[in-house]
């Protein structure tokens, strides 16, 4: 990441000064950064909260914050009945922000360095077994409006591992048919290419050959068009996996994400390796990775409980 050079700012203390760093947070974080859009629009919230605490709290300014003050802000947080999840998120969003302080010279140093957060419990992802995934994939029928699509975006996120954004971001030009590949962008616009199987090969084609064309209203690249000829959104995505998924009497925690741990966990069974596993997901760590190794082996244990005579 580069460097800014240290630019002393001279209205330091009062809201107008805040105001001005929180802006240029925001553009940090998209420019240097590269975040998503969703992470931007998270962590910058997350600092108006946090903002509007000193200010309810007549707290010092940003300038001059210490670890008292922000460990104060932490138990504050947390006597609201916030999921520790969110209290993390925001604390490392407050870590951002002071680090972007310290990197245009703002703050001499970052206090919240030395914040910990609250400590999590290790949540698996929910997976679904194979057969469920061929059960929701099977789902869309002739009865459906669009049931190739739909066909076709549940059987590419599953072929890949996509997210769901990623899915409406696909354009025509993103799927080489010929050459079972798919063009993905994830967060910070990474790119990456990912293989697709004959399934969504065949189901993407289809949809293409006899429903794309009676969907579009106006001239557009994007892959997947709503009824009204809109591209899919993040949304639309999310309510089509959990309309099939509730019809197929799968969990309510099903989601988009469900189908993306789901390649990740049946991948890593059937021996892909975790290095590949990590550039197939687009995940920037390593470490974001080894999560489907718990889940695999969570998956042994149980079927090792219930299957040996003395289990």
């Amino acid at each position: 990441m580069p460097r800014r050079r240290p630019v002393r700012d001279s209205s330091a203390g009062g809201g107008s000064a805040a105001l001005a760093h929180r802006a240029g947070f925001e553009r940090y974080l998209t420019s240097e950064v590269r975040a998503s859009p969703n992470t931007v629009a998270a962590y910058t919230r997350d600092v108006d909260v946090f903002l509007d605490h000193l200010e309810e709290t007549g707290g010092p300014d940003v300038t001059t914050l210490t670890l008292q003050t922000l460990t104060g802000y932490v138990q504050a947080l947390s006597e609201t009945g916030l999921a520790a999840t969110t209290v993390a998120r925001r604390v490392v969003s407050v870590k951002m922000f002071l680090r972007y302080l310290q990197l245009e010279g703002v703050v001499d140093a970052n206090a919240a360095e030395l914040l910990a957060s609250p400590k999590l419990w290790k949540h698996l992802p929910t997976v679904l077994s194979p057969d469920n995934v061929e059960r929701l994939l099977n789902e869309p029928n002739a009865a459906d409006p669009h049931f190739r699509r739909d066909r076709a975006v549940l059987s590419t996120m599953y072929a890949c591992g996509a997210r769901a954004s990623e899915i409406g971001d696909l354009t025509t030009d993103s799927v080489r048919l010929d050459e079972n590949l798919v063009r993905l962008f994830g967060k910070g616009r990474k790119e990456r290419v990912v293989s697709l199987t004959p399934r969504a090969v065949g189901d993407v084609r289809t949809y293409l050959e006899k429903e794309r064309g009676l969907l579009v209203r106006e001239a557009t690249d994007r892959l997947f068009l709503s009824r009204t000829g809109r591209p899919f959104t993040r949304a639309a995505v999310w309510e089509l996996v959990k309309r099939y998924a509730a019809r197929i009497g799968c969990s309510d925690q099903v989601s988009p994400h469900t189908l993306r741990h789901s390649f990740a966990t049946h991948m890593l069974a059937g021996g892909a390796e975790i290095r590949a596993l990590q550039e197939l997901l687009g995940h920037a760590s390593i470490r974001t990775t080894q999560v489907y190794t718990h889940v695999d082996s969570s998956r042994m244990k149980s079927v090792h409980a219930a299957c040996h005579p003395r289990g």
